[in-house]
């Protein structure tokens, strides 16, 4: 059994059936009373921190999460459909679980599912992707303002502020976690 004593950043406990990823954590010994534990915990489904207090030696209950590499199907009415690449099973996450990361999925893309439970909880992309831009306006002659953008609608539907200098039908390089243009890539 774990205690906050074992508490280390990064780990993910189960506290009321919610999941709670430590964020940070002090341990403090005042002069008079009992040691106790201060943490900053993430809910891990709805991104809320929580600062929560607990005594110094307080069992508490670890979850064990599973990262999976799958490969990114489809969607439809039912969620984001994924398959494990080892062994050829599918699963179902629905949209909640995927967040963010829906804009920038792309069929045939394989990023991290965790997994608690059997049940999918997140979906962890690469610090980067390349997609396709299937729509931009055409960047006007003459009107190159240092710094200038223009949206371009990629593949997967998601928009972004590209410079004047891309066209319909370049590939970029988009941070999935900002939704920011770094680059065109030949």
């Amino acid at each position: 059994m774990v205690t906050t004593n074992d508490l280390k950043t990064g780990m993910t406990l189960n506290i009321d059936g919610n999941l709670m990823s430590v964020v940070d954590f002090q341990h403090v010994k005042p002069g008079k009373g009992g040691a106790f534990v201060r943490t900053k915990l993430k809910n891990v489904r709805t991104g809320r921190v929580l600062d929560k207090t607990f005594r110094a030696d307080e069992p508490v209950d670890v979850a064990i999460l599973e990262k999976r590499q799958m490969q990114y199907l489809y969607r439809d009415d039912t969620g984001f459909h994924f398959m494990d690449t080892e062994t050829y099973d599918q699963l179902v996450v629905d949209g909640e679980a995927v967040g963010d990361a829906a804009g920038w999925l792309l069929e045939g893309s394989t990023p991290h599912v965790t997994v608690y439970d059997g049940a999918a909880i997140g979906v962890e992309l690469p610090a980067s992707v390349e997609l396709e831009v299937t729509r931009t306006e055409p960047g006007v002659k003459g009107d190159r303002v240092s710094g200038a953008t223009k949206p371009a609608t990629l593949e997967t539907g998601a928009t972004v502020q590209v410079p004047l200098f891309v066209e319909t039908g370049d590939r970029i390089k988009v941070d999935t976690r900002s939704g920011q243009y770094l680059m065109r890539v030949q």
